[in-house]
């Protein structure tokens, strides 16, 4: 994609889709179903650590983008909640490890200070390791209401999303890439990798809840791929253009310890125009998705969700 244009943008969300209110109703169930089920007595209080690792912050957008993908789709809403709990705790876990003084040493997540700083470093090591398995847990009850078949779909979604094809992959080309020059294409692949795979999993994980014809679920994924990138582009502009009190994190973090970004190879203005392209990407992915096909608008919170992504101050 040429970074150099700016796209013009026709509809960034659905008119008159009010995504506060929509927000607000899935997120109370989410919230409360992690309350639910990250647990209080785990031995020598990892429990408390884990929970405060989890609950009371978060923008909570892996959760959401679960659960609209599952509406576009018409799917299973008691498995979707899970699949949103599951993605919300890997993605705590890696927070709390990412924060660590072996990785980016940071004092500062979501307003507080960080499990390590709180709990001490032990501790919240066995807190990420906690989280990540009870993450596969939640998506795997034995009680019926979710089928095998659903079961070992969203596990291996999340698998990949979180592992060496994921998640945990962007991490070590990250700390590997400090002070290093690295080409476009080469800090686009850490961020697909890094934060991009668990955004684009949690949109295949919620339309892996339900049934949706191949090429359907073929422009979720680019969907998903194309916030995924978007959303570290803009946190790559927020670092050099917000304050920690609004970030809830360390701001300008990224400079400071010579770590490629967006903004460092782009400049802020070429980083703000490829965010808005790749908004632009995203709806056109939903666009060719045949959802929203008979009437039926089901990807509203879906284009909502990445007009967010993209436009959002902290």
């Amino acid at each position: 994609m040429d970074t150099r244009v700016r796209p013009q943008v026709v509809a960034r969300s659905a008119p008159g889709f009010d995504l506060r209110a929509w927000s607000g109703t899935h997120l109370e169930r989410v919230e409360q179903a992690l309350s639910n089920w990250v647990v209080m007595d785990a031995p020598a209080g990892l429990g408390d650590a884990m929970r405060y690792a989890v609950l009371d912050g978060g923008k909570r957008l892996r959760p959401l983008l679960v659960l609209a993908a599952c509406e576009a789709v018409n799917g299973h809403t008691d498995a979707a909640l899970r699949a949103a709990c599951a993605a919300e705790l890997i993605h705590a876990y890696s927070l709390v490890h990412d924060d660590l003084p072996c990785m980016d040493n940071d004092v500062l997540r979501r307003g507080k200070p960080t499990v390590h700083v709180r709990f001490g470093e032990a501790q919240a090591l066995l807190a990420g390791d906690a989280l990540q398995a009870l993450a596969f847990e939640l998506l795997t009850p034995d009680d019926g209401t979710v089928s095998a078949a659903v079961q070992a779909a969203l596990c291996r979604l999340l698998a990949r999303s979180a592992g060496y094809q994921g998640m945990a992959g962007g991490q070590a080309i990250d700390l590997a890439s400090v002070g290093l020059a690295l080409s476009e294409a080469q800090l686009r692949e850490m961020h697909r990798l890094k934060t991009g795979a668990l955004l684009q999993g949690s949109v295949l994980m919620g339309a892996a809840c339900g049934v949706a014809p191949v090429a359907a679920t073929a422009a979720l994924g680019e969907y998903g791929a194309a916030i995924g990138l978007a959303f570290q582009v803009v946190d790559d502009i927020l670092d050099v253009t917000a304050d920690s009190a609004t970030l809830g994190k360390t701001a300008g973090k990224d400079a400071a310890q010579d770590k490629p970004t967006y903004v460092s190879l782009l400049g802020l203005e070429r980083s703000r125009a490829y965010a808005q392209a790749l908004l632009a990407q995203a709806l056109a992915a939903l666009d060719a998705s045949g959802l929203d096909t008979n009437g039926q608008a089901r990807t509203q919170a879906l284009r909502a969700l990445a007009d967010m992504v993209v436009n959002r101050d902290k």
